[in-house]
């Protein structure tokens, strides 16, 4: 009785099969990469807008975004820096904090080929005088490096977790669509936020941080060239500091900008390899016929055993 369900199983197994693998069923183009960008307005609630201020004790800054909008949007994310992350964040430096620590190089670079790569940022800082300095060499500080991801390409939490356990990172975290077997025109973007302790004292001197992140490309739509371009953009760079007077912990955090940094190729672009629609027909039909000649050998040998214990007990009996 048992033989006889497992049979009929792989008779249901070969049917399907050969629903899903019919030649031409899974051509996909374009139109179905498209989606709905939609975020939840920041004035659509005021009582929960209230429960997700950012403060500048949170660990992760994506995880604060992420509290009040659905989706991964340039223009969104750039208006909740400007306005709930460096605005009124920094109370131990209450003028202009802009010009103590600014930015003078920024060097982006792709290395390796194919469909697993690394991004490679190299950031050089300056220190300019001002009179806030010393608190923040006093202070206990932390580089925060955010990368928005372009749809298309994802980093695996668990492969940036190792980095960590090996001291490469201090904390790392990846936030928006972490699912890593989707292909692109299912995915929406995401974003990795990297944090780095800093000694304060290198603030009294020119310094520079060397990271490099492993990324790794989704399946993308069919293309007649054979590749899919995704482009990233410059990465956020924050910096936090934290210290404590009167048995009080004051906090300050502010995005370093890249208005007077010499750039180099700061807007890198990847091109991964994709199918092409001319051969999607050719692939379907070997699948197609691959999935149905494993199918049968099942079957085939299915029964093979089931005539084969059906001999014995005859034999036995």
């Amino acid at each position: 009785m048992e033989t006889r369900h497992y049979i009929r199983f792989c008779i249901y197994l070969l049917v399907g099969s050969s629903f899903i693998w019919l030649p031409g069923s899974c051509l996909l183009d374009d139109s179905l990469s498209t989606s709905s960008q939609v975020a939840d307005s920041p004035n659509s609630n005021s009582n929960s807008r209230s429960d997700n201020i950012f403060s500048p004790t949170k660990k992760f800054v994506v995880q604060s975004y992420y509290d009040r909008y659905t989706k991964l949007i340039d223009s969104d994310f750039g208006s909740f820096l400007s306005q709930e992350v460096t605005l009124g964040s920094c109370d131990m430096l209450p003028g202009n904090h802009d010009f103590v620590l600014r930015l003078s190089v920024l060097k982006r670079d792709l290395i390796g080929e194919g469909s697993h790569r690394r991004v490679s940022t190299l950031i050089k800082f300056q220190t300019q005088q001002s009179k806030y300095l010393p608190k923040l060499v006093s202070s206990s500080c932390e580089f925060i490096i955010i990368e928005r991801l372009p749809s298309g390409v994802f980093a695996d939490p668990f492969e940036l977790q190792r980095l960590v356990q090996r001291g490469v990172f201090n904390e790392i975290a990846v936030f928006g669509d972490t699912n890593l077997e989707l292909p692109s025109f299912l995915s929406n973007r995401s974003a990795v936020e990297i944090h780095l302790d800093v000694d304060p004292n290198i603030l009294l001197q020119p310094t520079d941080i060397n990271i490099e992140l492993p990324l790794h490309a989704r399946y993308q739509p069919l293309n007649e060239s054979g590749y899919s371009t995704v482009e990233f953009g410059a990465p956020d760079i924050l910096m936090r500091c934290s210290t404590k007077e009167n048995m009080e912990t004051h906090n300050c955090i502010f995005k370093l900008t890249n208005d007077d940094a010499d750039l180099y190729d700061a807007g890198i672009v990847w091109r991964i390899p994709s199918g092409k629609v001319a051969h999607a027909y050719l692939v379907s039909t070997v699948t197609f016929i691959a999935a149905l000649s494993s199918t049968l050998v099942i079957v085939f040998s299915s029964l093979y055993y089931t005539k084969s214990s059906v001999g014995k007990d005859l034999k036995l009996s």
